[in-house]
């Protein structure tokens, strides 16, 4: 004896089979599928064994888990952070309040990793770390394209200039306003901060880890650079109506450009003291990277949105933060 069907089953075949008969399938041959498929299991939906093959040492230090674990987590949040900016860019209807919505998603994965960078600064023996380490080599974090795809999105290449070229930019843009378009995608990005960080002390060269890194991406960057120059977090923002820059969004982006280029910095500068300082003198990052020159927030004053604050506010940027750890010797 057939069962009964329910009037919401019966709905639902209706509109399944307006969906298959307007694309052109077999509704008949999916149920098939339907019948013949195995459930989804939890370990299958996230690829759990995939996963957990990744975290792979180079040494016998247990501490290196620790290191590598951390490392790949933050990756998969900067993918969520870029695809959550990735849905601001690309939205043609954009409102205050899907982009408010958006920040609020990016500032809360920034807030996970702001507060868990504990693991980072306690969570691992200093000898260890000072001895595995040196199998990394030339690798360093400064090598996360993802965070400098985030840094992309998020503001014009202008913005991410090293500071002490920054100003000469924009004393060559106020003092001959011609020049206002002279410069270009290509121009900026060679004088970006970041690679700064990337030149031995010593020699003035770049280092092995800003050579891969460039090599590796900077076709990739250039074409993000181009892709956004108009539709950046900061652009889409600084086109908005009027009516539609409000507060809360205003301070949802505020508070974006202080944990990306304030509190996360901070975090990075705390576990390098803790590693990577040794009888008051600073022990070279994985890589050789210049970490003094490169992290420290009021050193560069990148900010992704910077109408959004005051010239005070500019000229003190970070600068809390400088009082207390620089000066720490």
């Amino acid at each position: 004896m057939s069962k009964e069907i329910s009037p919401e089953i019966a709905e639902r075949i209706s509109l399944l089979e307006d969906k298959f008969k307007h694309s052109g399938q077999d509704m008949l041959s999916y149920l098939d599928g339907l019948l013949y498929d195995t459930y989804t299991t939890y370990w299958d939906y996230i690829r759990l064994d995939t996963l957990l093959s990744l975290q792979v040492p180079s040494t016998e230090f247990p501490d290196e888990m620790i290191f590598i674990g951390y490392h790949q987590i933050t990756e998969l949040y900067f993918k969520l952070i870029i695809h959550e900016q990735l849905q601001i860019i690309e939205n043609e209807h954009l409102t205050a309040a899907f982009f408010e919505e958006k920040v609020k998603r990016i500032n809360r994965y920034f807030n996970v990793l702001i507060n868990s960078f504990e693991v980072m600064i306690k969570g691992m023996e200093r000898e260890q770390f000072l001895k595995f380490r040196m199998s990394l080599l030339p690798a360093s974090g400064f090598q996360s394209a993802q965070f400098r795809m985030i840094e992309f999105y998020s503001t014009d290449l202008e913005n991410l200039v090293h500071a002490s070229k920054r100003s000469r930019f924009r004393e060559s843009e106020n003092h001959q306003p011609e020049l206002s378009n002279a410069f270009s995608i290509e121009d900026y990005f060679a004088q970006i901060y970041w690679k700064k960080g990337g030149i031995d002390m010593h020699t003035g060269e770049k280092t092995l880890t800003l050579k891969q890194f460039e090599k590796r991406y900077t076709p990739r960057f250039l074409r993000i650079a181009h892709q956004v120059q108009s539709t950046n977090l900061n652009q889409r923002y600084l086109n908005l109506p009027k009516e539609e820059q409000t507060e809360n969004l205003r301070t949802a982006l505020r508070t974006l450009d202080q944990n990306v280029n304030i509190n996360w910095l901070l975090m990075h500068m705390g576990a390098a003291h803790r590693y990577l300082r040794k009888e008051g003198k600073a022990v070279q990052a994985t890589g050789g990277t210049n970490w003094k020159e490169f992290l420290p927030p009021s050193f560069q004053k990148i900010s992704f949105f910077p109408s959004l604050w005051s010239s005070e506010e500019h000229e003190n940027w970070g600068k809390q933060w400088v009082d207390h750890v620089l000066n720490t010797k």
